[in-house]
């Protein structure tokens, strides 16, 4: 696995951003509103056999973390509480997802990208307005947003700079259907904006970025980076997870890791209307367990539990620029002021570049 940090972590910064990979936590601004696109999901049944259970659970997630699931869920099944329990499970673009939930789509747990996308249905009245008062502030996952590249970093790249070179293409997924994409775009201007505190210098970046050099923006992360694997590109934003699981499967690509980048935080919550309220509760306690933060480690996702975290560590460096989306003032703050149908800032680079951002 290669990973590179352009510059060495000083031993202060070291041990907060530590702090902040490990214990999951998230803005109080949380209610903004949630990630946006068109209707619609991809669903896939689960492995797991469901034949003569005791009851199933529905998993409504985000398109990336499937195959950590695909772990999590047997390693549950093998337990006391998991005995007799089976699953169906639908991922796709966390924005479709929680919208789908909205709309109907039977979840008894919702697993999505971001805080926003599980506030659209504390809204709804499908998720109760405390989901995020735990330990871990409803946090299952951390991450980082890194730079997939072809073997070998061809491009040479090693910083956002690099992105804006001529002739580099950059994929990236749409944010108004993709959590991914959101944590993408404000990891971007999050570095170039000094974790906000010069905003024109940030979207001044991002609109050389989305215009010049984003060659497609796919529906949800996971489509974006197959469009790479497939051969499209020099450099694919997305989940550091993401990079490792494709480097796990065979595929021939590199990441890295930017000096400075934006901490991902995955949420997951039970549903006001789930069936078996107590089996789903025990899930996610279970993915709260050290044997479910480890089965979410094996595929590259950060642990939120700071033990597990600590005997992983070494296979996480943590980079000495590692910012929040609190310090771009908090979802609700980012929402609005970046993602507003109308008036965003973002929305407004979209439009100019071309990009539908209709929900």
């Amino acid at each position: 696995m290669t990973k590179r940090t352009p510059v060495l972590m000083t031993l202060a910064a070291l041990a907060i951003a530590l702090v902040l990979a490990a214990c999951g936590g998230s803005s109080d601004e949380t209610s903004g509103g949630g990630g946006s696109g068109s209707s619609g999901s991809s669903s896939n049944a689960n492995a797991s056999n469901t034949s003569g259970s005791k009851a199933t659970l529905n998993l409504v997630a985000y398109s990336t973390p499937e195959v950590a699931y695909d772990d999590v869920i047997p390693d549950f099944e093998k337990t006391t509480a998991g005995q007799g329990i089976g699953f169906k499970s639908s991922y796709g673009a966390s924005g479709d997802q929680s919208r789908a939930v909205a709309a109907g789509l039977p979840a008894d747990i919702v697993a999505l990208s971001l805080a926003p996308d599980v506030d659209s249905l504390v809204r709804a009245g499908d998720v109760a307005p405390d989901w995020a008062d735990t330990p871990t502030k409803g946090m299952v996952t951390n991450s980082v947003v890194v730079f997939v590249v072809r073997r070998g970093n061809p491009k040479h790249i090693e910083d956002w700079s690099d992105l804006l070179k001529p002739g580099v293409e950059v994929l990236t997924p749409n944010p108004f259907s993709s959590g991914s994409a959101k944590w993408n775009m404000m990891a971007a201007y999050g570095q170039a904006s000094d974790a906000g505190r010069n905003p024109q210098a940030g979207l001044d970046y991002l609109a050389r970025l989305i215009k010049q050099h984003v060659k497609v923006q796919d529906r949800s992360g996971r489509d974006a980076l197959q469009d790479f694997l497939g051969g499209n590109g020099d450099v694919s934003l997305s989940y550091e997870n993401e990079a490792i699981t494709a480097q796990r499967r065979g595929s021939q690509v590199d990441y890295v890791i930017p000096r400075s980048t934006l901490l991902i935080q995955n949420p997951i919550a039970v549903t006001t209307r789930s069936k078996d309220a107590t089996a789903a509760r025990a899930f996610v306690q279970f993915a709260l367990s050290p044997q479910g933060q480890q089965d979410f480690a094996n595929w590259g996702y950060r642990p939120v539990d700071r033990t597990v975290f600590a005997r992983n560590r070494a296979r996480f460096p943590i980079p000495s620029g590692l910012f929040t989306i609190d310090q771009l003032g908090g979802w609700t703050t980012v929402n609005r002021r970046f993602f507003d149908p109308e008036k965003g800032s973002i929305t407004q680079i979209e439009n100019q570049a071309g990009v539908s951002t209709a929900k």
